[in-house]
């Protein structure tokens, strides 16, 4: 095959349409959601540990992880890199599939396979080390048990189908992601034959049988995983829904993944408009078409639109929606585009690609009408991906700009420490995804033993079995895959992490004034906090690892401030405060100032105190937490009701 040949070329476009979507933004990209445990395993208790990790879960998941973590190294950039080359190897597997079922139709398949290489309804890509396993490696090894059906049909060789068997084991068995899907199967099969309604559904039946009965085996799996097993993971709800809900979700599943998740990226740049993400985007979207119209007009065999395969696909496609939705709708799970939920499109993805194929097909009749009008989807798609990409170099951002504020400020923490928030201001991490990389950095020496430190929310967890209360001496035991964390709430931190604003480890003796706007959940949590667990100065300060340390600005001298006012060393923490002044830093949040305050009047510069107390005043309505933290000052003072506190406080109108 020359270089030439329209074979390389496609697979040419294929890569650079892969490059494009998923790879422009990869090195400002890492780990996310699951990837942290998932990561931490593998460094800390080896590869062979996914195994008995994923026993109560998936169980056949276990040996995937296994395997690729022993062969990729556990850094964010090379699962990323990874993450690119299976999405490669997912346009490759789509278009060798479809080229099998529709062997008539290579442009059709084509477009096809470009379609689900940038299906914009899955948007979980960047989550790398979770759903290269958890999903993408399963779905294409479906992809190939579909494609070596068909073409057993026309080779008639045995070897071919036992192949498709043996893919459609692998595919099915490690998540229950593609129970529904195998149905498309059928209806593919159901679409190649010829003849009578009967004569045609007789030979389907006949080919489909043994892919059923693995089905049915797969079936009988997990009704037993589920019910009698150990199985932990999403439980199928127990209840017992109406006709009228079931009909409101397969609509919205129709809805969104039929129509609104091609255009949906129109909708998400433009409400974002006039920022450069959203032009960038656009203007990707606009190149991406005028490159793939004068590619594909030019290369791609005409074909002649077919009504009645259009019309089958058509259905295919509506079915197959359905169908990849099962799993999700059992389990009682929403179908929530642009959240960690829309990986469940990953089932989806197949029939909406066939439902898209047909109604194009069906509609416009030209073909040079049907190859524009893909173009446009495919366009739309990268664009989309490009978007995606943009939201999780954010998150990555963000993360790394909160492991290093908690480095900063809580430099070393005791083993066996409880760290308490209501939540943090990001969107792919929860509280069990921040505790793997915290032990990474507060005990990167660790070998299997109990887990040393934990994150919990309380926004999340108050009340249920993990945290039961916010009283005193409450042992929280919690089982993390498979190292266990022992802990005590008498042994906690509580910190906060704004929206807008730094990193804080809140002070069990503050005034309640100062955090009068923090959630409900977290107030009731601060007595909780013993500042004593943390270390000021360890001789190997926590590092986070992945992330070169920033720039040391506005939250890195507070960080500094407080751990100086923490150890009593108030002329440190006042000459840090100077500093930060000095070089025109100021907080998001004027009432960040006050631990200057603090510093300042503890030192004894009351006047700088004073001044800055001012400035805080004139940003907005804080006289309460202004007079509270001089409160603090003059209980702490040697001096206690010193006349010149007292001044000070009457001159900022606090009540005397």
């Amino acid at each position: 095959m020359s270089f030439g040949s329209p074979k390389t070329r496609q697979t040419l476009s294929i890569a650079v349409i892969t490059v494009i979507a998923y790879g422009l933004l990869l090195p400002l990209t890492g780990f996310y959601w699951d990837d942290w445990p998932f990561a931490w395993i593998a460094k800390f208790l080896g590869p062979a540990e996914f195994i008995p990790a994923f026993m109560p879960f998936r169980p056949f998941l276990g040996p995937i992880f296994y395997f690729t973590t022993s062969v990729i190294p556990i850094h964010p950039i090379a699962w990323q890199v990874f993450a690119l080359v299976i999405r490669f190897f997912i346009g490759i597997s789509a278009w060798w599939a479809f080229n099998q079922i529709f062997p008539n139709r290579k442009t059709l398949a084509y477009l096809a396979a470009l379609l689900m290489l940038v299906f914009p309804g899955y948007s979980q890509h960047w989550v790398a080390l979770t759903h290269i396993n958890q999903e993408l490696i399963p779905f294409i090894l479906y992809l190939l048990s579909f494609g070596f059906t068909f073409k057993a049909l026309r080779t008639k060789k045995k070897t071919d189908i036992v192949i498709a068997l043996l893919f459609q084991v692998c595919g099915i068995f490690p998540t229950e992601y593609f129970f529904g899907i195998e149905g498309i199967r059928f209806l593919l099969l159901f679409t190649f034959y010829q003849g009578s309604f009967r004569q045609r559904f007789k030979e389907a039946f006949k080919v489909w049988f043994p892919y059923l009965l693995v089905w049915i085996l797969n079936a009988a799996w997990l009704a037993y995983y589920y019910n009698f097993g150990p199985y932990a993971s999403y439980a199928v709800s127990s209840e017992s829904p109406n006709a009228i809900y079931y009909l409101t979700q397969a609509l919205d599943s129709l809805w969104k993944s039929g129509f609104y998740i091609w255009i949906q990226i129109l909708a998400l740049t433009f409400t974002s408009l006039p920022a450069p993400a959203s032009l960038l985007t656009l203007g990707l979207i606009a190149l991406s078409f005028i490159i793939l119209v004068r590619i594909l007009l030019r290369s791609a065999q005409e074909e002649t639109s077919d009504k009645t395969l259009a019309i089958s696909l058509l259905l295919t496609g509506i079915l197959g929606i359905l169908l990849g939705r099962l799993p999700s709708l059992a389990a009682n799970l929403p179908l929530t585009l642009q959240s960690s939920y829309d990986r469940f499109m990953i089932s989806i993805m197949p029939g909406a690609t066939f439902f898209v194929i047909g109604l194009v097909d069906l509609l416009f009749r030209n073909h040079r009408a049907r190859i524009i009008v893909l173009c446009a989807l495919i366009a739309l798609g990268i664009g989309q991906q490009f978007f995606n990409a943009n939201i999780f170099r954010r998150d990555w951002q963000k993360q790394g700009e909160i492991y290093w504020q908690m480095a900063w400020r809580m430099p070393a923490l005791e083993p066996n420490t409880l760290l308490l928030t209501y939540q943090m201001p990001i969107d792919y991490e929860t509280d069990l995804s921040f505790t793997a990389p915290i032990n990474w950095m507060y005990a990167p020496e660790y070998t299997r033993a109990d887990l040393p430190y934990m994150l919990l929310y309380t926004e999340k967890r108050l009340g249920g079995s993990t945290l039961p209360s916010l009283e005193k001496n409450v042992e929280i035991f919690y089982p993390y895959r498979t190292v266990n964390f022992d802990g005590n709430t008498s042994n906690a931190v509580v910190i906060y992490k704004p929206q807008n604003g730094c990193l804080r480890a809140l002070d069990s003796n503050s005034s309640p004034e100062l955090h009068s706007d923090f959630p409900n959940e977290l107030v009731e949590a601060i007595p909780l906090s013993d500042s004593s667990r943390i270390i000021p100065n360890p001789l190997n300060p926590a590092a986070p690892m992945f992330f070169p340390e920033p720039d040391h600005g506005w939250c890195y001298y507070l960080a500094k401030v407080e751990l100086a006012i923490q150890q009593a060393d108030f002329k440190s923490a006042a000459g840090l405060a100077g500093e930060a002044t000095r070089l025109g830093l100021a907080p998001e949040d004027p009432r960040e100032w006050l631990a200057f305050v603090n510093a300042y009047a503890m030192d004894g510069q009351l006047d700088k105190a004073l001044e800055l107390s001012h400035k805080v005043l004139e940003s907005g309505k804080t006289l309460k937490a202004v007079c509270a933290a001089w409160e603090q000052v003059q209980t702490q003072s040697p001096g206690g009701g010193a006349e010149v506190i007292e001044s000070a406080k009457l001159s900022l109108g606090c009540n005397p």
